[in-house]
């Protein structure tokens, strides 16, 4: 697999990632073994960056990457979160950026990863209530003390941006960012990321599974899956989405690859790292294999009448949901 370098300096990934949330929380049934073996299989495969964070969970998925990397803590990029508090018995108790919690929040991160640094901490969301500057200052000394190497801010607007990597440099912006959901195009966020060398790691790069042409009703999805109360997954949303995905079905079987494949594939060639989540290894190799999808200008015009810039029916989040999730 390639690598591409996030932000300056660089932190160095191969051009997919995996996202981990789904072998542990939110998306129906886990499987641990099954997710063992994904996780080894993607190292094996050349993928170098592992998302957690200590919310997925609560805590049980950092604590499945610490056993997966027991032996080849070394193979991989680990990335994990803070900024959502939880209590140490697993309560979310809501936003908390302030300094004092982010540091004893990562404490309990490496234990529960196994390791003594993190190559890359994120601010999960933004606490409106303290300063970006302060909670940036708190994880730019957590890097001086060598147990984070690279720091990143999720779902951020360009302004927060902007402050937070005058504070210390941003490897990294974590946003959602598919055929879906493209907001970042106008809003100045791309735009500022480009400017400023940071780095873009794509969460939902197939739309939750929307993408992936897979799933043609909302009763695929067991009763504890969170996408039953996702308003793109719901009434009249879910029927012009789902017509989008057959136009995106359309163009990649024209082109002999699947529409997984084509929508990670357009991630990739806009210059973000794609981290799809997935618990199963069948799909881990089908998603790999975009890598080596090439797409022609025409390709890209296909997809754009197919699925252009706000063509998706419904809100990313369900009320309250925006809070804890990040995938």
């Amino acid at each position: 697999m390639e690598h591409r370098i996030l932000g300056r300096p660089g932190l160095t990934v191969g051009a997919q990632g995996l996202g981990c949330m789904g072998m542990s929380a939110f998306y129906g049934a886990t499987d641990e073994t099954e997710s063992l073996a994904t996780i080894d299989l993607a190292l094996e495969l050349g993928v170098t960056l592992l998302d957690t964070a200590e919310s997925y969970g609560p805590f049980i998925n950092e604590q499945l990457l610490g056993k997966a990397l027991t032996s080849r803590r070394d193979a991989a990029v680990l990335a994990t979160k803070t900024g959502v508090e939880i209590t140490d018995d697993g309560a979310v108790l809501g936003l908390n950026g302030r300094p004092e919690y982010v540091r004893r929040a990562l404490e309990r991160s490496l234990r529960h990863l196994g390791t003594d640094y993190v190559d890359l901490y994120y601010l999960h969301r933004i606490d409106p209530g303290v300063p970006i500057e302060e909670t940036i200052g708190a994880m730019a000394e957590l890097v001086a003390q060598g147990k984070v190497r690279h720091v990143g801010v999720c779902e951020a607007s360009a302004q927060t941006i902007r402050r937070a990597h005058d504070v210390h440099p941003l490897t990294a912006v974590q946003t959602e960012y598919s055929l879906f959901e493209r907001d970042i195009e106008h809003n100045g966020v791309l735009d500022t990321l480009r400017e400023l060398g940071i780095g873009l790691v794509a969460y939902s790069p197939l739309g939750r599974g929307f993408l992936s042409g897979a799933i043609t009703s909302p009763d695929d999805f067991a009763a504890d899956d969170w996408r039953r109360t996702d308003p793109r997954f719901q009434g009249e949303n879910f029927n012009r989405n789902l017509d989008v995905v057959r136009e995106v079905r359309r163009i990649a079987s024209a082109k002999g690859v699947t529409p997984s494949q084509l929508a990670l594939a357009w991630v990739q060639h806009r210059g973000g790292v794609a981290i799809p989540g997935t618990k199963r290894r069948r799909y881990l190799e089908e998603n790999i294999a975009a890598t080596e999808v090439t797409l022609t200008a025409e390709d890209f015009a296909a997809i754009e009448a197919a699925a252009p810039r706000g063509v998706v029916s419904g809100d990313r989040y369900a009320p309250g949901m925006m809070g804890t999730l990040n995938g």
